[in-house]
């Protein structure tokens, strides 16, 4: 019965991982609606992982050792997920040769890459000075073409913890979001460091740079229960994908910190639907994939209940 169903979880897993690879590895540089309206479909209601989740695994600091080319196998073994969520700290190169074989590793185990977060430190694309802001520019570039070789998404750069001058800040996301645009990658803006104080901050961000961009929501990145609840029924009208994030959690997934299932709840009668991207880390590993998993339980619960309920 095991057998089967990893099986049948595989195979499905891998049709939408072929769907992305040829939709947005296509010859055609063009954004097209269809395309992404195609995979957003197949990512409704996904759960799946940052991989800073596993980042103590992966850098060799955790009690269990792995690569980002097995997390794949892994992730749909022992945690019952495939949708993968990376990060510019576990890529160890952003070379082609190296990322076809993450793609190769995603396709083989039938999981699907979405997303790359750019958090390259030591960068500012805010900086008054040009060439500052013109070094951080262009790393940003180089992982948005590694993403695009990649067949991904979106891609987010990092939000600094100092508010930066509007005009420089919309004019550098803009020429990441056009250059983003001719590669099919899509730009997010996700509420953390200066944002977090701002429960607009996410949207009026968004309205300002004006195309090519979405909302990624953390649900841990606001700087108050007060602001996370207001900042999140804000923000997810706009997001494409969400950082399910969840601090330390009880033996029975007890989150003290603030209410998981309300920053579900928001998000659903806001009309998102998912992908939702665990973020967890511990250096237990099975304590950690115990966590994951019952995160990923309580997101399943969740929604079959309100489907139940809809009339």
């Amino acid at each position: 019965m095991n057998g089967t169903r990893r099986d049948f979880l595989c195979s499905s897993g891998a049709t939408v991982a072929a769907i992305l690879t040829t939709e947005l590895q296509s010859a055609d540089p063009t954004p097209q609606p269809h395309r992404k309206g195609m995979i957003l479909k197949s990512l409704r209601e996904e759960i799946g992982m940052t991989t800073s989740s596993v980042g103590s695994q992966t850098s060799g600091r955790g009690d269990r050792k792995f690569t980002l080319l097995e997390l794949p196998k892994i992730m749909r073994e022992e945690l019952d997920m495939k949708v993968i969520d990376l990060n510019t700290s576990t890529l160890a190169s952003e070379k082609p040769a190296y990322l076809d074989k993450v793609r190769q590793a995603a396709d083989k185990a039938g999981c699907i890459l979405t997303n790359l977060k750019l958090n390259q430190r030591g960068l500012d694309m805010n900086s008054r000075d040009k060439d500052v802001r013109q070094k951080a520019l262009t790393a940003y570039k180089r992982s948005i073409d590694a993403a695009s070789h990649l067949g991904l998404l979106w891609a987010r750069p990092l939000p600094l913890k100092e508010t930066p001058d509007s005009k420089i800040h919309i004019d550098s996301y803009r020429e990441l979001c056009d250059y983003g645009a001719k590669r099919n990658v899509e730009m997010l803006v996700e509420n953390f460091g200066w944002m977090q104080s701002d429960p607009d901050s996410v949207v009026k961000l968004i309205k300002a740079i004006g195309k090519n961009v979405a909302a990624c929501p953390d649900t841990g990145n606001w700087n108050s229960n007060e602001l996370r609840y207001a900042g999140l029924k804000r923000t997810f009208p706009l997001a494409v994908t969400c950082d399910y994030k969840a601090r330390e959690m009880g033996l029975s997934g007890e989150h003290k910190l603030y209410d998981l299932k309300r920053c579900f709840t928001i998000g659903w009668e806001a009309g998102f639907r998912g992908p939702w991207c665990l973020e967890h880390a511990h250096t237990d590993t099975k304590r950690l994939f115990k966590e994951l998993g019952m995160l990923r339980d309580m997101l399943r619960k969740w929604m079959a209940e309100v489907k139940r309920k809809k009339p």
